[in-house]
Formats: structure tokens, sequence, C-alpha cells
């Protein structure tokens, strides 16, 4: 006998540690594509893709059959005592995009490979000093956590977190630092302050940023803006690591978010999107910097080969999608655009990750977030917040336009009701 959408919300807080927040009460029961059918046979249309994860959307029959293929071969076997071909063919596919020489690291997931980063960085330059951004979501294992401050709770009650760490203002127009020229200002602050007043550069292992911060409510930031901190990093010898595990593989109308900058990171981070839904994270990085010794990391399941087979038609199938989701992308920020709305302070976004922000009386509107999450769940379209009050549009890259419009419409109608 099925059970019921509540009871098995019922058994979830019953045996689930709570530490997680749900927008509303969708179970799901399986997906095609881009819809997903909750356990009741009600249909909807995936605005969320588990966060960015399902590129290809669900029941992708490609991944499915090259993970059942892998699967008649070894489910697993330690990467780091032993060797597989499969590990080399999908890092030498990955590092292909990459716009240097690059070698990769395979991790589990998005904070792992943030993780795995730090120790990379820190082992490389022999510094120990690494500075991130304010509102920036980077993972809530210890390390990553240092970095992580898009919402207060995330941190709370965690610390003493590792030491040798620094979080600056990130450039966004909200800042009350960016009212004029924002990265003249922020680059400016750096330079004559932070490596004046706090700490030295050459103690400064490596700069930590999303290129576009997700979670933190899909903050783009200035166009010069990387390029110039870059080059205020190389004046130091301090490496830049792009966290790219939402932007990543496709989901900007680019492999990589930093291509819209005009920047090279040293390192960059990756998770979500590559595993096209089984678990898999990764670090690429220039060939001279990932060097760490033998013995000095490692992990079980990175390089799991069941998710490598995933990944690599991931990476055969994603760069035939960078034009459709550039498109998608700017008509359903254009449809957005037209709301009308006192509510809606804010779009933006690039390819397919897109938010939209409300704001009342010039304050977060997040009683308003809630509300148009929550009708627009109740319409068929699941999408979920980010930052303090963000519609969060992130659909599979292979949505249908028509599709995508769709949803985008249910959406702006129901900001129109508040």
């Amino acid at each position: 006998m099925n059970k019921s959408i509540y009871e098995v919300i019922k058994e979830d807080e019953e045996y689930l540690m709570q530490s997680f927040k749900r927008w509303y009460p969708f179970v799901i029961s399986h997906g095609k594509g881009a819809i997903v059918y909750d356990i009741e046979g009600k249909e909807y249309i995936d605005f969320n893709a588990g966060i960015g994860v399902l590129a290809l959307g669900h029941g992708n029959e490609k991944i499915i059959s090259a993970v059942n293929e892998q699967m008649r071969k070894f489910f697993h076997y330690s990467l780091t005592d032993f060797y597989y071909e499969l590990a080399v063919e999908v890092a030498k596919r990955l590092t292909s995009f990459m716009p240097y020489s690059a070698k990769v690291f395979y991790t589990n997931s998005g904070t792992e490979s943030v993780e795995a980063a730090i120790k990379i960085a820190r082992g490389h330059t022999g510094r120990q000093w690494i500075i991130g951004f304010i509102n920036s979501f980077h993972g809530r294992t210890l390390g990553s956590l240092s970095f992580t401050s898009s919402k207060a709770i995330q941190r709370k009650s965690f610390s003493p977190l590792l030491p040798s760490t620094y979080l600056i203002p990130y450039p966004d127009k909200r800042n009350p630092l960016c009212s004029d020229n924002c990265t003249e200002t922020l680059i400016s602050f750096i330079e004559d302050w932070i490596f004046k007043k706090i700490v030295d550069p050459s103690e400064v292992a490596a700069f930590i940023a999303e290129p576009i911060q997700g979670e933190g409510g899909v903050i783009v930031p200035p166009s010069d803006f990387f390029y110039k901190l870059n080059n205020l990093l190389k004046k130091y010898g301090i490496l830049l690591i792009m966290d790219e595990v939402q932007t990543g593989i496709g989901r900007t109308g680019k492999m990589f978010a930093f291509e819209h900058f005009n920047v090279t990171p040293d390192i960059v981070c990756l998770a979500k999107a590559i595993g096209g839904g089984i678990p898999l994270g990764a670090v690429v990085g220039r060939k001279e910097i990932m060097d760490l010794p033998p013995g000095s990391h490692a992990n079980t399941f990175g390089g799991n080969p069941l998710a490598l087979a995933a990944s690599k038609v991931v990476l055969e199938e994603v760069p035939k999608l960078l034009d459709h989701v550039s498109s998608t992308g700017k008509k359903i920020i254009e449809e957005l655009k037209d709301t009308k709305s006192p509510y809606l302070y804010d779009v933006r976004g690039m390819g397919l990750l897109i938010g939209a922000e409300l704001r009342k009386d010039n304050k977060p509107f997040y009683e308003g977030l809630e509300k148009v999450l929550y009708n627009s769940f109740k319409r068929g379209v699941l999408a979920i917040g980010a930052g303090e009050s963000t519609i969060r549009i992130e659909p599979p890259l292979i949505i249908d336009e028509d599709l995508a419009l769709k949803g985008t419409k249910i959406i702006k109608e129901e900001i129109e009701k508040l």
C-alpha cells in the first residue's frame, strides 16, 4: 500500500535529523526530462534540478545506459590505491575545457572539493592565510564553513573554525562599499587595508570565490572585478580558487562561469552537475599547482566508477547545450523583468541560474518569497529560494524553451498577486 505525502513527511520528521529546510510538501516519485511527479501522480515543472545537479534532466537514457554498463564491470575500486582507465578518460575530457595544462583530483561533493582546494593551495604555496567573501556558500564541513556566510545560522555554534582566514565584502550593488565604482573600491580596500592592516600578502595562499554567488541570492559581480582582482593576486603570488560547484558544467551558458569574466583561476572546484545525479566532485588546477605529495590527501569514494561513467556522458552532452542554455535563460529573464509588481526588486543571473529578488519597504521580503514558492508549487512549478528573499530558477539544462516559459509565467503571476 502506497503511503500518503503527509505520512512520508511525518516519518521523515521522526527518523531524519531536521537540519535542513524544505520549502513545501513535495514528495518525489519519479521524473523524466524537466518534469517530475509526486507520489500521488501530480506533475510538476522542475525549476530546481536537485539544486543544479541534474543538468541532463531526470531519467537520461545515455546516463542510465553508461552506468548500467559500468555496473556489470565493477561498482567500486579504490582509486587511491589502484588504477582504472575511466578515471583517466574523464580527467582528460575535463581538463580539455581548461585554458591551461591541468590535473584533476576527484571528490564526492562540493564541500569536499573546497576542502581539497584549501589543502592544495596551502600545500603548494607554503602559506596559511586564505581570504573569502561575505555572503558566499562553499559548504558546511568545518573547512569550507570557514568561508560560508550566506546566513548566520550556517555558522552558529560551530566555532572555532579554521584559523588564518578572513572574509571581505563581495562586489554586490547592495553593499554600501559599492555605491560608486565597486570594483576599484574593493580592489583598493584589499590592497590598502587588508594587505597593510590585517595580513601581509606574502602570507596569503589564496582567495576563494564563487564567480556568481548562488545560495547568497544569485549575485552577479561587475564584469571587470575578477579580472582586476586576479591581476592584484598575481602581483603577490596569491592563487585564485573559483568555486564552480553550482555555476560550472554549463549552468551559465558556458562550461565554467569564470569564462564570462575574462579571468583564469588557478584552481576550480566542481561537483553537482558533473556527476549527472550521482555524487561526484572534482578539483581541477594548473599542473604545477596540483603537487601535494603522496599520502597527503586522499579519499575512499572519490572517482567512483559509476559516477565517472555518468560524468563521461555529461561532459559529452553539455557542450552541445550551451547556446540553448544562454537563449532560454535570456527569455526567462525578459519575461520576469516584465512583471508588474512593486515587490520585484531585481532580476539577475546568467544562463539557467536566475534570481528574482523580492523586497518590501526596501527590506528583504521573506514572507513574499515563501508565498510565491508555495503557490507556484500548488500550480505545478518547483522552485526554491536563495539569499534572504530571492526566487532561484535553476532547471535542467535540457528544458524545452516553451516549458521554461510556462513555468516562468506561473511564477510571474504569483509575484503579481502579492
